[in-house]
């Protein structure tokens, strides 16, 4: 499976944390070493479970592990602009990019958990 043909998930999870990690390079260091890794790690083990999702058979189980660590993350990125470790616009783009990522995750697994009908004539 080429890169390209890779669900739009798993760029956009790339994506945002490409953009996400040199933030986190800029937050204080008793920030940086706890919260900022536990960030960075959390959506490192979304991006390899959204990538083992498209390859393998049984995808259930994987997204929801991905969706779950997902939820985990959306707090963890709210804690830091309560502590005001981020600023408020970028609270609100990082925001909107977990939330679109939590869209595709969802969607995805809601297309693995409904039984595809069967057309017969």
């Amino acid at each position: 499976m080429a890169q390209n043909s890779l669900p739009k998930a798993v760029q956009d999870c790339h994506n945002l944390i490409v953009w996400l990690i040199p933030l986190l390079d800029n937050f204080p260091r008793n920030r940086r070493f706890t919260l900022g890794e536990r960030l960075e790690s959390g959506l490192l083990e979304i991006l390899e479970s959204l990538v083992e999702a498209a390859y393998v058979r049984n995808k259930r189980d994987v997204l929801k592990r991905a969706n779950t660590r997902l939820a985990t993350i959306r707090h963890l990125w709210r804690i830091a602009y309560e502590l005001q470790t981020i600023s408020a616009k970028r609270y609100e783009h990082g925001a909107r990019l977990l939330e679109d990522l939590g869209k595709q995750v969802g969607g995805w697994l809601k297309s693995v958990e409904t039984p595809q009908k069967i057309h017969t004539k």
